[in-house]
C-alpha cells in the first residue's frame, strides 16, 4: 500500500488562506516554518526561504527605510559642463545622474548613461586612427564644454514621493511610469534621499552585485595594523560584524543606523567631533579622524579587549 502523499508547499498555502480572519504575514510565515521542519531545508532552498521572507517584511518597509540619505547622493549641477558629467559617470557608477539647480532642493531631472552615450555617439565624429581596424569617436572641445542644461532632450523625469510611502507603492509607481528614480522629498519639499528600483528589487532578493560592485565594501575600510582600521563612515554595520565578530546593534537596536557613521552619531547622540572617542561595549573604539556639522566622515577603529567586571571577594 502506498504511502500517503505529503502535502506540497503550495497546497499548504492555499488551505492556510482559505480560512476566514487570517494575518497573511503570520499564515505564510508559519507555513515556511512548518514546510522546512517536515521536509528539510533541501525541498524549500535557502535562497528561496529567504526571498519570501524578505518579501513578507518588504510589504511593512516605507521609503524612507530603504532609501540612500541626502548626504550620499551623488548628483550634478545643471551648470556643469559634460565632460564633468562624463567624469562623475565614471567615478560613481552609476548608470542615472540626478541633475539639479543650485541646491540638491531643487532636483530638475536624472540622465541616463545611455542617452550620454548615445550624445556621443551622435556629436562625434568618425576618426580612422592609424593601424586601427574601425574609426573612433572623436568629440569636440566645444560640446565637451557645453554646460548639461544646453541639452534639455536629455534630462528625463523623476518621481517625487514622501519618505512615508509604502514600498510596494512605489514599486507599482515605478512599474507604471516606466520611471526608475524616486527623490525623496520633505514636507517643505526638500531632498531627504533618493531610491531607485534597484533598491527596491534589493530589499526582496538581497544585494544585486555588478562588476563594478565586487570590491566596493572592501575599498571602505583599510588595515593599518593588527588592531587599528581606517573606515568609511558609510561602511555597513553588517559588514563589521562580520569583519570583527561582534553585534554592534542588539535586536531592538536593528533599525536606528545602518552605517558606521550613523552608529557613532547613535552613541554620541549627536554628530561627534574631530578627535572624539567613542566607545563601544564590544570592544571597539571609534576615533572621529573627519567630520563636519552635519554627519561623520572617515573612522579610526581601534580593536580592544573588553574590561573583565571586577571580582568581589567574598568575607572571611
Amino acid at each position: 500500500m502506498n504511502a500517503p502523499k505529503r502535502p506540497s508547499f503550495l497546497s499548504k498555502i492555499r488551505r492556510k488562506l482559505s480560512r476566514d480572519k487570517i494575518d497573511l504575514r503570520e499564515s505564510l510565515e508559519g507555513v515556511i516554518a512548518s514546510h522546512v521542519e517536515e521536509t528539510g531545508s533541501s525541498a524549500l532552498p535557502d535562497d528561496a526561504r529567504s526571498m519570501m521572507q524578505n518579501l513578507l517584511g518588504f510589504a511593512d518597509l516605507r521609503v524612507d527605510d530603504m532609501m540612500v540619505p541626502r548626504a550620499s547622493i551623488v548628483a550634478a549641477e545643471e551648470t556643469s559642463t559634460m565632460r564633468d558629467l562624463l567624469s562623475q559617470f565614471i567615478d560613481a557608477n552609476h548608470s542615472r545622474m540626478p541633475i539639479y539647480r543650485e541646491s540638491l532642493d531643487d532636483i530638475v531631472g536624472m540622465i541616463h548613461v545611455k542617452d550620454f552615450l548615445r550624445w556621443m555617439a551622435t556629436k562625434g565624429t568618425k576618426r580612422k586612427t592609424k593601424g586601427a581596424a574601425e574609426a573612433g569617436i572623436a568629440l569636440a572641445g566645444s560640446e565637451l564644454s557645453s554646460a548639461i542644461k544646453q541639452h534639455p532632450s536629455m534630462i528625463r523625469d523623476v518621481l517625487f514621493v514622501p519618505p512615508s510611502m509604502p514600498a510596494p507603492d512605489l514599486l507599482i509607481k515605478m512599474k507604471a511610469s516606466h520611471v526608475h528614480l524616486a527623490i525623496v522629498v520633505d514636507e517643505y519639499g526638500g531632498t531627504d534621499g533618493l531610491v531607485s528600483l534597484e533598491d527596491l528589487v534589493e530589499e526582496i532578493i538581497g544585494d544585486i552585485a555588478d562588476e563594478h560592485d565586487t570590491d566596493a565594501e572592501e575599498g571602505m575600510i583599510r588595515k593599518q595594523s593588527d588592531t587599528v582600521y581606517v573606515a568609511s563612515a558609510l561602511i555597513s554595520i553588517s559588514t563589521l560584524d562580520e569583519m570583527f565578530k561582534v553585534d554592534l546593534l542588539s535586536d531592538d537596536q536593528e533599525d536606528e543606523a545602518d552605517t558606521l557613521g550613523g552608529l557613532v552619531f547613535e552613541m554620541a547622540g549627536r554628530v561627534p567631533v574631530r578627535g572624539e572617542i567613542i566607545r563601544h561595549e564590544s570592544g571597539l573604539e571609534f576615533e572621529i579622524l573627519e567630520s563636519d556639522p552635519r554627519r561623520v566622515k572617515r573612522v579610526r577603529i581601534h580593536i580592544k579587549k573588553p574590561e573583565a567586571p571586577a571580582e568581589v571577594s567574598g568575607a572571611s
